[in-house]
């Protein structure tokens, strides 16, 4: 067994097939934020930005409401099975969105959208579909997809404005939506053996441990406010950059550009400095502080065009920062065997902020002015704030598997105890029904792999 094999082909085909179908879900939710809320004032019902933060919000509602579900349900009735019928419902709404004439159907589109929750069933078929050594590579290709999704969008999408509009922009998610069931059945592999893998899928018996968890709860609530902050601003910031600049909003790519290439340029270092030196909480509470200067920037600069510029360059070196960072505590600081449940619950407190920031920032923009949406995000970043000053440390460890042959409860036992024992290893569960072995190894004392793959290979 050697873990220092390259994927395989069919391995990287797979990973990469799934991860822009798990794009696809991320590029329905950032797509239209640069230039929605000046299309959908412009629709009956738009006036009342609530019925803004509503539609943009109504996404993230569904999606925290049926992706958990979609995950379990694809242990039972197949992956592609639940892939395909997600990306249908996708199209749906997508169509719906697209051909609607006011708000409150846009409303309605978006929330079938967000119902088309492929993301579980999608890591949970990227898990069958890799082996145990590669499984940590193929989902960091998925993770990575959010903030390139992210970045592209706020730069793509005022020229897709100009040239389709947003309602063109709808249909398009559809269509490749529709492309991407036949990426699924062409492209990606079917598994040869399909089961639960405690790593990237939730387990009903183990939310209890995870929801109980303080240190996880602290990081779910991250997610939360992040999301809801980024739902909330962006209901504004079109706005303001059209007011402050007279910048028609198809010009908009000119502000983020820069600003977007700054933060993926600075949140690099910032990643690498905290993951060699395991100075993560460091760069993690410097992160969000930034985010909370960001926003009462937002807050007092909101009628000026270099202020807003200057807050965006501040929010997007901490959010991609942010981003990035999150999932990597999350591995850290989670039951070894609970790690899928565990992001499971991160995604739907994910999904939750972008349903809250939506509604509270559309109401705030609507009844109570551009600058009390960033109050209510720098609350938010406060609350934050404090939770992560006493957050734990999040331990110099990565997360490392490998394949197990059939062995009973009692060997599993026996051999979990002698991994431990390793040099290098922190933490080492046996799941012998899975067929595999997950360690927790320490990157500040050397890890002595050979004497682990002699064990498995003995067990």
């Amino acid at each position: 067994m050697e873990s220092t094999e390259r994927m395989s082909a069919v391995e990287l085909r797979a990973s990469m097939s799934l991860a822009s179908i798990y794009g696809l879900r991320m590029l329905g939710m950032f797509l239209i934020l640069p230039i929605f809320s000046i299309y959908a004032e412009t629709l009956p019902g738009g006036k009342n930005h609530l019925m803004i933060g509503l539609a943009l919000g109504a996404y993230g509602l569904t999606q925290a409401m049926f992706q958990l579900p979609f995950g379990m349900a694809s242990d039972r009735f197949g992956r592609k099975r639940l892939i395909y019928i997600g990306l249908v419902i996708f199209v749906i709404g997508s169509l719906i969105a697209g051909f609607a004439d006011n708000i409150y159907m846009v409303i309605v589109g978006r929330a079938i959208q967000g119902a088309g929750a492929v993301s579980a069933a999608v890591t949970a078929l990227v898990a069958d579909l890799t082996r145990e050594e590669h499984r940590t590579k193929a989902m960091a290709m998925i993770g990575g997809t959010i903030g390139i999704t992210f970045a592209l969008s706020l730069v793509i999408a005022p020229a897709l404005n100009q040239w389709i509009g947003v309602p063109g922009i709808f249909l398009l998610t559809g269509v490749l939506a529709a492309l991407a069931i036949l990426d699924v059945k062409f492209l990606v592999p079917d598994p040869v053996v399909s089961r639960f893998h405690s790593d990237s899928e939730a387990s009903p018996s183990k939310l209890k441990e995870v929801l109980r968890n303080p240190q996880l709860l602290r990081l779910n609530f991250g997610i939360f406010a992040l999301h809801a902050a980024q739902m909330a601003m962006f209901i504004v910031v079109p706005f303001a950059i059209k007011q402050s600049s007279g910048m028609n909003e198809n010009q908009h790519w000119q502000v983020y550009l820069p600003v977007v290439l700054l933060g993926l340029a600075l949140m690099v270092p910032a990643i690498i400095y905290g993951e060699k030196r395991a100075k993560l909480k460091q760069v993690f509470l410097s992160a969000i502080s930034l985010m909370l200067v960001a926003q009462l920037l937002f807050a007092s600069s909101i009628t000026h065009f270099w202020g807003i510029v200057i807050s965006l360059a501040g929010y997007f070196i901490a959010f991609n920062t942010l981003e990035a960072i999150l999932p990597s505590i999350i591995s850290k600081l989670a039951p070894a065997a609970s790690k899928g449940t565990a992001i499971g619950v991160y995604n739907t407190s994910q999904s939750l902020g972008v349903f809250a920031g939506g509604v509270v920032g559309g109401y705030l923009s609507s009844y109570h002015g551009f600058s009390s949406v960033f109050i209510f995000c720098s609350v938010l970043m406060v609350m934050w704030l404090i939770c992560a000053l006493t957050m734990q440390a999040p331990p110099a460890v990565k997360s490392k598997m490998y394949h197990l042959a059939e062995m009973t409860a009692t060997q599993g036992q026996e051999l979990s105890l002698k991994l431990a024992a390793v040099s290098g290893v922190r933490e080492a569960v046996i799941l012998a029904d899975e067929g595999a072995v997950i360690l927790k190894v320490d990157l500040q004392q050397g890890f002595d792999e050979e004497n682990v793959l002699r064990l498995i290979g003995e067990a």
